[in-house]
């Protein structure tokens, strides 16, 4: 039995962040196999994500590929969300990824301040029954979850150019195609 990693979140943009806690839950032996999922509809969040479905996925992507090969083969980006028409529950997600991984043990990884607001998912009784959560805390999120040294950096940051905490090939994406416009 494996333990499957599912990583999803709005990747607005993904970055330096988002890489070190895939590469923590490596580290620390936490999962087998990681699955980065772009959130296609998120619900939770104040704004809908400025870059479309298929701009996150693609950052997504070329961002894995700057990880250590012997993580970025552990690793893989699945666009399941940004491909269902209408809300992104992560139940849905997990049903779907558990036909593909019908042996395995699934652990939903997520930030503390997703955590925090885990009682408003949809049908979160039901999830909690079919996934182990790894709540990784976040700066100024200490004692909720699993302590990795997290970067401060995010995305909203990023996108307001007060930082550029990207790697290369996501800086040179999001330059080329005008993403945010600041950068």
């Amino acid at each position: 039995m494996s333990r499957v990693g599912i990583y999803g979140g709005t990747f607005d943009p993904i970055h330096l962040g988002h890489l070190h806690v895939i590469t923590q839950l490596f580290e620390k032996d936490l999962i087998d196999q990681l699955v980065v999922i772009p959130a296609g509809q998120p619900l939770l969040r104040d704004f809908q994500p400025r870059a479309t479905g298929q701009q996150r996925f693609t950052m997504c992507e070329l961002a894995v590929t700057t990880l250590p090969e012997s993580i970025r083969a552990k690793v893989s980006v699945n666009p399941i969300e940004i491909l269902r028409d209408g809300p992104s529950y992560a139940i849905d997600t997990v049903v779907a990824l558990q036909a593909s991984f019908p042996n395995d043990q699934i652990f939903l990884v997520i930030g503390a301040d997703a955590f925090e607001k885990i009682n408003q998912w949809h049908r979160i009784d039901d999830l909690e029954k079919m996934v182990q959560i790894i709540c990784i805390n976040r700066p100024g999120y200490k004692g909720l979850g699993i302590d990795i040294n997290a970067l401060d950096v995010s995305a909203t940051s990023i996108r307001e150019g007060r930082n550029s905490q990207v790697p290369e090939k996501v800086g040179a994406f999001i330059r080329e195609n005008g993403l945010y416009d600041n950068q």
